[in-house]
């Protein structure tokens, strides 16, 4: 089964998505099942997960919604207030619906670098796992060393590094100090990492496979094939890269491992992880 494990829904609101600014005007518009749906079928992927675009219940609930409407939607990372008093309520009403799969906190977003150690966002965190929850770090390159932090307070939850933690890629310069940074992250074996999102992290006015390669080649040699998550964080690749060069791009790059390895980073690690 082949798996696209990061992908996002919506119907485009200004007011609602202020992230989509004036040079995003490719994702000025609506996008939902029937739009990745023939994606998915010309690239011979059989179901996608969900992920949050916004902090709020609404949306992921509208999520789940989707999900139960939709077979291909095999899972929903959602939002939820993990800094609340009200948190174990809205967890225990939302997770009655087995699609949710794991939570996301928009952690980059944050003013303060050390959000993610913070006290009552860790109390909200110990209570994913009791739920057989995922927890997706959502974080730029400069926060990873409160991530090892953040993860060493919890040994017994499932992590999933998002968009390989968002180094700055550019030809000039491999960033030695991510790579560093994640290969020390990697030690806990609880972390998994999406080949996801790096795209969108280019500074050049142009990528290719060739860029990308160091970057991929580090959280393989990091995570190995065992912990490693395809995902095309579509919509949001179209700044960059059509669907389907995206994941042409992940085969290309894969294409050296073994049949077996290759298969677990396309679907069967994301169906071992999430529970699907």
């Amino acid at each position: 089964m082949k798996i696209d494990s990061h992908q996002h829904f919506w119907r485009y609101d200004p007011t609602e998505y202020g992230w989509i600014s004036e040079q995003h005007t490719v994702l000025k518009r609506d996008f939902l099942p029937v739009d990745l749906e023939p994606l998915m079928a010309e690239n011979n992927i059989d179901g996608c997960i969900a992920v949050q675009a916004r902090q709020t219940i609404d949306e992921t609930e509208w999520l789940l919604e989707i999900s139960d409407a939709n077979p291909a939607v095999m899972g929903v990372i959602g939002w939820v207030p993990l800094c609340r008093t009200d948190l174990n309520a809205s967890l225990d009403r939302l997770n009655e619906n087995q699609k949710l799969v794991g939570v996301r906190h928009v952690i980059h977003d944050e003013k303060d670098n050390n959000f993610i150690l913070r006290k009552d966002f860790n109390q909200g965190i110990r209570q994913l796992g009791p739920r057989n929850l995922v927890y997706d770090i959502l974080i730029f390159e400069k926060h990873l060393p409160q991530t090892i932090q953040f993860v060493d307070q919890h040994p017994n939850l499932q992590f999933v590094v998002d968009h390989i933690a968002k180094p700055k890629i550019c030809s000039a310069r491999f960033d030695s100090t991510w790579a560093e940074n994640i290969l020390e992250l990697s030690k806990r074996t609880n972390v998994a990492c999406k080949l996801s999102g790096m795209v969108t992290e280019v500074i050049d006015s142009r990528w290719s496979p060739n860029l990308l390669k160091p970057y991929v080649d580090t959280v393989l040699e990091a995570f190995g094939p065992d912990r490693l998550i395809a995902g095309s964080d579509w919509p949001v690749c179209l700044l960059r890269a059509e669907y389907t060069r995206w994941h042409q791009t992940i085969l290309s790059m894969t294409e050296s491992l073994s049949e077996y390895e290759q298969s677990n980073i396309l679907g069967q690690n994301a169906c071992r992880i999430y529970n699907i």
